[in-house]
């Protein structure tokens, strides 16, 4: 990344706290009524106070082990899930239809059901975040197995592998571009669900200490609690992505593809006319059937 583009990401927040400063600090009132908000300053002296407490602590250790705990769970049975449903024509028929029809249900409406099927609120809230990034890496894992070209598989076949063979030499590895996309998109998904079931029936965290503020009357408070939610998101997104561009080190990077690529001078024959061996036709790969 060039020095310029990396002084474009840090001024982009520093600008955008510049300007929430002076609207709050000048009372604005065009329409967006800026003179309830609480100031830059007054959120940065909230927070610092709030850093030296233990509670602050204990509420972000709470939500880090919900999160850490129903996002293991949504990353296991998702990525077992999609790989099966896109696999077995048995496992499509039966888990397929269950999955469109409970996909679309925000998992934040699973509360009640958390709560009567559930013994205690903990393990409700890591239900519910499971829930949240369940879907996300199922889906993802299905179209990412079903994508992938036959020819691979039937390689291994043909050099004398089993099915045990193609799953963990071809399918799980050619998959893992779109998992872990998936997987991305669920940890984002899941932080938002884990904050509201602390809101609605959490005990600690951070998203149920960013309610008590907000009953009090404690703006700067709930600012705090936003700033700290969108520090843990970026930075267990972030997580997730340098984990998956570690795993997939093996594969061309876009960078990559047009290195070997020889210049030529403007002008020239090849240029000019290229021949038909020199024109290549992408033929689009189908996604593959699953198996019985």
């Amino acid at each position: 990344m060039t020095l310029g583009r990396r002084l474009v990401r840090v001024a982009s927040p520093l600008a955008a706290l510049g300007v929430w400063q002076l609207l709050t600090s000048l009372d604005v009132n065009l329409w967006l009524r800026f003179e309830q908000f609480p100031t830059v300053v007054e959120v940065a002296s909230a927070l610092a106070d709030r850093i030296g407490t233990e509670a602050y602590w204990q509420d972000l250790g709470h939500s880090l082990r919900r999160i850490a705990l129903g996002f293991l769970l949504a990353a296991v049975l998702g990525v077992a899930a999609g790989t099966a449903v896109a696999r077995s024509r048995w496992a499509a028929d039966v888990l397929g239809p269950l999955v469109e029809v409970v996909r679309p249900i925000p998992a934040i409406a699973l509360v009640p059901v958390a709560i009567l099927l559930l013994p205690t609120n903990e393990q409700g809230i890591v239900f519910i975040t499971c829930a949240a990034a369940l879907f996300p890496v199922l889906v993802s894992t299905r179209h990412a197995v079903r994508a992938l070209d036959p020819a691979w598989e039937e390689a291994v076949l043909t050099l004398g592998g089993g099915r045990a063979r193609v799953l963990f030499s071809v399918v799980l590895p050619g998959s893992l571009p779109g998992i872990f996309g998936g997987l991305s998109v669920g940890i984002g998904v899941a932080w938002i669900c884990v904050i509201s079931a602390e809101m609605i029936s959490g005990e600690y965290g951070v998203g149920y200490r960013t309610w008590q503020d907000y009953t009090v009357v404690d703006y700067p408070g709930v600012f705090v609690g936003m700033a700290t939610i969108g520090v843990l998101g970026r930075l267990t997104s972030t997580a997730v992505e340098a984990l998956g561009r570690r795993v997939t080190a093996w594969l061309p990077r876009p960078s990559e593809r047009g290195a070997d690529v020889p210049s030529r001078a403007p002008g020239s024959p090849a240029d000019a006319a290229p021949t038909r061996a020199a024109v290549v036709v992408p033929v689009p790969v189908p996604e593959k059937e699953p198996v019985p």
